[in-house]
């Protein structure tokens, strides 16, 4: 449980520097976001977390 709350601790991390040193281009992602289709959104979620997994297997 402890390694669960220490990654998404890290996850907040990074998406709030990501947030703070690039405001414009976070801006400029989140338009292109919503202009996408919900498939290619779920797509793109879906192959993320696949990546996740295999990373966490990888270093486990």
């Amino acid at each position: 449980m402890t390694v669960l709350i220490f990654a998404l601790g890290l996850v907040f991390v990074i998406e709030g520097l990501l947030y703070a040193l690039f405001p414009g281009a976070m801006k400029n992602m989140m338009k292109f976001v919503i202009e996408q289709q919900d498939s290619a959104i779920r797509l793109a979620g879906l192959l993320s977390a696949t990546i996740g997994v295999f990373i966490i297997y990888m270093v486990k």
